[in-house]
């Protein structure tokens, strides 16, 4: 190597591991850290010639990697941050959590957390859920809450329905398709409400694509609906016959039961609001 570009090189490193603590000369001659006794410099000998060059002590040494892990995990704490933003369409969900489950319905719970869980062998399956019944009855919730453990562990997810997909396919008509190729960098998509959609021969050749796409890419797939597992599994219509198909072939269906929240949620509020008006 040349001799000059070997000094420079010693000469940067040198400077990077330059001491930032309180210093003392020590009896062989070398600076040694106040803090931990340590050297901050050493001796070392290349072509010919002995160098005294900065080192770092133990302390300064552990300090800076506690400052790269600080700065490691912030930049992580931003990543899941922007993740999470990105990955429900309404702000509130972020905080649709399996902390903040109400334990009405212990049994799903439990096969969603495991869901989670087991998200590595679900994906190399391509096996999703299929999340039917009534309205109000926990399956958006529990879908957050599936999204919401993944994004914490850098997965990145995307929970949307059909309706706003097709919206933002309109609104790209030239880039179609690029938009539904795209849907595949998540490695978990979520649909929620299938069956609220318009059945126009254009949405429903939409839905198709999205599902079909997805279908193709071996990638899990999340879908909520208020229908039943009879719509679904015999629906009327032709054109919903190769839709569901491919669902039930990739989601596993489990039936959410229970009473309707948001409607238990209206009439507490009510009662709550009347009291305190004193009516």
């Amino acid at each position: 190597m040349d001799g000059n570009i070997f000094e420079k090189i010693i000469e940067n490193a040198s400077e990077k591991a330059k001491a930032r603590v309180k210093t003392y000369m020590g009896a062989d001659g070398l600076l040694h850290c106040a803090n931990c006794g340590g050297t901050v410099q050493t001796r070392f000998s290349a072509f010919g010639r002995e160098r005294i060059v900065n080192c770092l002590c133990e302390c300064e040494y552990n300090r800076r990697q506690a400052e790269r892990l600080d700065h490691k995990e912030k930049l992580e704490r931003e990543r899941r941050k922007e993740m999470r933003r990105e990955a429900f369409p309404e702000r509130d969900m972020a905080v649709w959590t399996f902390e903040n489950d109400d334990g009405s319905n212990p049994e799903l719970t439990l096969a969603m957390k495991r869901y989670v869980e087991n998200f590595r062998e679900f994906r190399a399956k391509g096996k999703g859920l299929l999340l039917w019944g009534g309205v109000g009855t926990g399956k958006t919730f529990m879908s957050a809450c599936v999204v919401n453990a993944l994004v914490k562990q850098n997965i990145p997810c995307l929970m949307t329905s059909f309706s706003r997909l097709i919206n933002r396919l309109q609104s790209s008509f030239e880039h179609r398709q690029e938009y539904i190729d795209d849907l595949d960098r998540y490695k978990l998509l979520v649909i929620d409400d299938l069956g609220v959609e318009r059945g126009s021969d254009y949405m429903l050749e939409q839905v198709y694509n999205i599902i079909d796409s997805r279908y193709r890419a071996g990638l899990p797939l999340i879908v909520t609906t208020n229908l039943s597992i009879a719509e679904i599994k015999r629906p009327k219509d032709i054109r919903l016959d190769r839709i569901y198909s491919r669902i039930l072939e990739r989601c596993h269906p489990i039936e959410v039961k229970g009473v309707d929240r948001r409607r238990k949620k209206a009439g507490s509020d009510y009662d709550e609001t009347k009291k305190i008006l004193g009516m």
